[in-house]
């Protein structure tokens, strides 16, 4: 799967932004890279409880973060899915912040998490594996934004791309 055309997304938008971070390659090499890359630094943690860790007041443990990507990933691929298939409506956005109040992952364990994300890692690349070129490129709309299903494809690298920086340069966890 191939880098969206910029006619498959708004530009100058929050899609943009996560897009723009992924810049050339294979879209599905690129995801499992960054699985193993992801999966290397959580993996790494030889405390489970360093999980727990936040680097200031009020902001997420590694395990949230781990969390939301997880919830992210599903989402995005959720509306992948929804486009790909051919889906009229429009589909709806979601709040990152509400979502946290709502899921215990500080309550989960380090492994559990792990395995979540791999699982669902590896459950959405065969997902997107199966989508045709024109699966692909067909248009729904996201959050009042245009976008392709390989768009947000894209925007699940870029969005783990965004968190993996985080993670190296607030969380040392690289």
């Amino acid at each position: 799967m191939n880098i969206p055309s910029f006619s498959e997304y708004p530009q100058n938008s929050l899609p943009s932004g996560y897009i723009t971070l992924i810049s050339e390659g294979n879209v599905l090499e690129c995801l499992q890279n960054q699985a193993d890359e992801l999966l290397t630094r959580y993996e790494s943690l030889q405390d489970p409880e360093q999980g727990n860790y936040r680097y200031a007041e009020g902001k997420w443990s590694l395990k949230e973060v781990l969390g939301h990507m997880i919830d992210t990933e599903r989402v995005f691929a959720y509306r992948a899915l929804c486009i790909a298939r051919g889906e009229k409506q429009s589909l709806p956005g979601f709040d990152q912040d509400e979502y946290m109040q709502y899921v215990p992952f500080g309550d989960m364990t380090l492994a559990s998490l792990v395995k979540i994300y791999r699982l669902t890692r590896q459950s959405n690349i065969a997902l997107f594996e199966t989508f045709t070129e024109a699966d692909q490129t067909r248009m729904g709309v996201c959050s009042n934004y245009p976008l392709s299903a390989r768009a947000l494809v894209t925007m699940i690298a870029g969005h783990e791309r965004h968190h993996l920086n985080v993670l190296a340069e607030r969380y040392g966890l690289v």
